[in-house]
């Protein structure tokens, strides 16, 4: 009797039998499991597991990203506004307080014409032409104590500030553009004028930076010196500051030099190359070349 009453109170605790915890046949989970099977063999239209060719069928790792299925480097979605980011220009930046600091410590003479290759042997600046460094871009860190008169040529100007700081002091800015080949020459003249080559002619700037060299805001090489002596007028008006006269000046010579286009070096024409074992200039005279590195 104890079993029996025993058995009834197991029955009062046990849930209520409804559809959700009745176990069906075991008949019926077996033929229900071979309707959804997957089939295999000669009707199987897709493998199950490892291929048959192939890591995973040979039991050897994949290199990382590479599996049964999409690679790696593909899964990660594209950042399509870094396209063409490894090609860009790079211009290394130098400001004005450099440019003072060196002309004060005697490193850059302000009674000649600065350049690229006098910034470069100063060694203030490690231009890598292998790392697309296309020159350098002069910033306007120190324009309030830029007192130095300088003719100077830099490869790129964001700030008008910096270009009002030069003018004040009656100092004349050009932006101009190099390709690669007058990069590697002016980075390092000792190692290039060694290596027996010609200097190189001057390429054009590409699309995307002729209008910043074509430009008189800019300062460009290759703007209309009227319409920079406008642009000069009228940055002086905005900054509050009188222009200096350049034809009054006793340095005119010095401010007014400038480059031919092609031309990387003052005094330096395009083909020729120069010895500096017998130092002498060996130029051309065939008039094939001639017209070749003519500008």
């Amino acid at each position: 009797m104890a079993s029996v009453e025993k058995a009834l109170l197991m029955l009062r605790n046990l849930p209520r039998v409804a559809l959700n915890n009745i176990k069906e046949f075991p008949e019926v989970i077996k033929e229900r499991k071979k309707q959804h099977a997957l089939p295999r063999g000669k009707d199987a239209k897709f493998k199950l597991g490892a291929d048959h060719k192939g890591a995973a069928q040979r039991m050897s790792r994949p290199r990382l990203g590479f599996g049964k299925s999409t690679p790696g480097y593909l899964r990660v979605p594209k950042e399509y506004y870094y396209e063409g980011h490894h090609l860009l220009r790079q211009y290394i930046p130098i400001s004005l307080l450099q440019i003072q600091r060196l002309i004060d410590l005697g490193r850059l003479n302000p009674n000649e014409p600065i350049d690229l290759t006098d910034i470069c042997n100063t060694k203030v600046l490690m231009l890598d032409p292998n790392k697309r460094h296309f020159g350098v871009q002069l910033t306007d860190e120190g324009a309030d104590i830029f007192k130095a008169k300088v003719n100077i040529e830099v490869q790129w100007i964001l700030s008008e500030l910096t270009i009002a700081a030069i003018e004040k002091n009656g100092g004349v800015v050009t932006t101009k553009y190099y390709d690669r080949d007058c990069v590697y020459a002016m980075s390092d003249t000792i190692n290039f004028f060694s290596s027996g080559k010609p200097i190189p002619k001057n390429g054009t700037p590409p699309l995307n930076a002729i209008e910043y060299y074509t430009s008189a805001s800019n300062r460009g090489y290759l703007a209309n010196p009227d319409e920079i002596r406008v642009e000069r007028l009228k940055l002086a008006q905005k900054y509050g500051y009188t222009l200096p006269d350049l034809e009054k000046d006793p340095l005119k010579e010095m401010l007014s030099k400038r480059k031919d286009p092609r031309q990387i070096w003052h005094g330096l024409e395009p083909g020729w190359l120069v010895n500096l074992k017998d130092q002498c200039i060996l130029k051309p005279a065939d008039k094939e070349w001639i017209d070749y590195y003519k500008s």
